[in-house]
């Protein structure tokens, strides 16, 4: 079935939960019960693993910097540094313009919050009133910026039939004219798919025919189990017109407390996103600039957090074997369950909290209700696999007793 306007959740005023954190939902969700064991959070996508130890001595080194007002667009050590970790780690078309065509984020989510607003403006005048496509489920700072935008979401089903991404075929020409951007995640969370590179290509080739913009969420580049994943810039062409990817330190160096990631591509877009960024967004303290260089330059800490994740995923083949129709995900460190069988998420995520003391995600609070009212995240829980190995080990043993 084709994705029209009709397909859309319904606007804020008729879903309120949809506007909500799936965190608080979910605690308050919760509330009423005590965990039966000592609790296990498998909820946040926080990671856990060890910060490098290079963060301290570089920010001693740097510790006078936080006297300083930052530079919005990045210090150019940083700007060069993550330009040239693009070009070894990516089959880029050509290497990134450190000067033109990269810019520091506080972390990739406000930039992809602001990315929404810049496209508003930065595409032009639509076809209808301009849209900003979703996957469903999401990351919630996609919907926030397009609400922030003033255009209206058309959430894209991502089910295990379309193999958890956009069904590209499925949109209709009326839509694309008036789409302004669409947001990708690869590796996609919560499922972890990856898009293949003709996947991309073939929405790159959307993107240049109806003129919107392409927001990459790449942030869980780095986190894989089979082959690296590869970017939206691949496949971008000579100029990255229409497309820009987004990277964080979060999950790749295991520094989601310092908030450093940038926003790399179209240059002629980057231009107007700086321009905004530049009065409304937090700027990032030149010391983390400095750790982030050093991030960039090592991938040692790199490969030993895949390792340590590689462990993780081999105990949940282990455990859960096919129960929930699980299967280990090409990236990520998220597991996606379905619990359709056994009362539905919020009664799964009850249930597991209440008697196995382990607190997981409803996935219907990550996604919106299509037209039909279904909601693609409905019957699913997702559990982020960021604690230790054996306390990894621990929840899912609890996992699988408490839902047998």
């Amino acid at each position: 079935m084709a994705i029209t306007a009709s397909s859309r959740a319904p606007q804020a005023a008729g879903s309120p939960e949809g506007e909500r954190s799936p965190f608080l939902r979910t605690a308050e969700l919760l509330a009423p019960y005590q965990p039966g064991k000592p609790l296990i959070a498998l909820s946040l996508g926080e990671p856990q693993h060890p910060v490098p130890d290079f963060v301290g001595p570089v920010l001693a080194r740097h510790i006078a910097d936080f006297g300083r007002y930052p530079i919005a667009k990045g210090i150019e050590p940083f700007r060069r540094s993550a330009a040239n970790w693009l070009a070894a780690r990516f089959d880029l078309p050509r290497a990134i313009d450190p000067e033109t065509e990269l810019l520091v984020l506080n972390g990739s989510r406000e930039g992809l919050f602001f990315a929404a607003l810049t496209a508003a403006r930065y595409v032009g005048e639509r076809k209808g009133r301009p849209a900003i496509l979703i996957p469903n489920p999401f990351y919630p700072a996609y919907a926030a910026g397009a609400r922030a935008a003033g255009c209206e979401a058309i959430f894209l089903p991502t089910t295990r039939a379309n193999g958890f991404l956009p069904d590209l075929d499925a949109l209709d020409d009326a839509t694309l004219a008036r789409t302004v951007a669409i947001y990708i995640a690869s590796p996609a969370n919560p499922q972890g798919a990856v898009a293949s590179k003709q996947y991309l290509s073939r929405l790159k080739q959307l993107a240049d025919r109806f003129g919107f913009m392409i927001l990459s969420d790449e942030c869980y580049s780095e986190i894989y189990t089979r082959e690296a994943p590869g970017s939206m810039l691949e496949c971008a062409g000579p100029d990255f017109t229409n497309v820009v990817a987004f990277q964080s330190l979060s999950k790749r160096s295991n520094l989601p407390g310092m908030r450093v990631g940038f926003a790399a591509g179209d240059a002629k877009f980057l231009g107007l996103f700086h321009e905004l960024r530049n009065v409304a967004a937090p700027q990032v303290p030149v010391p983390l600039q400095h750790v982030a260089v050093a991030a960039y330059a090592d991938e040692a800490h790199v490969e030993e957090n895949r390792r340590l994740y590689r462990i993780k995923f081999d105990l949940a083949d282990q455990i859960l074997g096919s129960r929930y129709g699980y299967v280990r995900p090409a990236g990520g460190f998220c597991v996606w369950l379905d619990v359709s069988d056994l009362g539905g998420d919020e009664a799964a995520a009850i249930k597991l909290y209440r008697d196995a003391g382990v607190r997981v995600i409803p996935g219907s609070y990550l996604a919106r209700p299509q037209a039909d009212g279904s909601n693609p995240g409905a019957g699913y829980i997702r559990l982020a696999l960021v604690a230790d190995s054996e306390t990894t080990a621990e929840a899912l043993h609890r996992l699988v007793e408490v839902l047998k």
